[in-house]
């Protein structure tokens, strides 16, 4: 997986809170698959619209990810911010299929919810990033047969 190219930017973001946005969001999804609330995909979508589409520097997730790693004094480490915002494009049109299924048919909702909960937690846990991979494989040789 070396051979992955992501998008690359001047801004940087503090990858500590990167994982625990991850986290989080796999919580809120967590909740959302086991109480079949709407309410916890909405939040989510949401977040991933500001930090997909705005130029605010924290979400409401992100930045209690960043008060939760200010508090336990986790170690900072600067990343390229650009893969984080490509990825979050595509975590926003995952929540907001999740969320317009839901009132067509919930268990593709679930189903939707489950793998975005899943690159969310392999993103956190693991450090991988699926929004490079998809950014490989997909979109740049599209881009490149333009």
């Amino acid at each position: 997986m070396k051979n992955l190219i992501c998008p690359i930017s001047a801004a940087k973001v503090d990858r500590t809170v990167v994982r625990l946005t991850g986290f989080i969001t796999a919580l809120f999804i967590a909740l959302f698959i086991f109480t079949d609330h709407i309410f916890f995909i909405a939040v989510i979508t949401i977040d991933f619209f500001i930090r997909a589409f705005t130029p605010l520097n924290y979400s409401y997730i992100s930045w209690s990810a960043c008060q939760i790693a200010r508090l336990l004094h986790l170690q900072k480490y600067q990343i390229d911010k650009a893969p984080k915002i490509f990825a979050a494009r595509i975590g926003f049109l995952f929540a907001a299929v999740t969320f317009i299924l839901y009132y067509l048919n919930s268990a593709a909702a679930v189903i939707i919810a489950a793998v975005l909960m899943a690159f969310a937690l392999i993103e956190s846990l693991l450090n991988f990033c699926f929004g490079c991979a998809v950014y490989t494989y997909i979109v740049l040789p599209i881009y490149k047969k333009l």
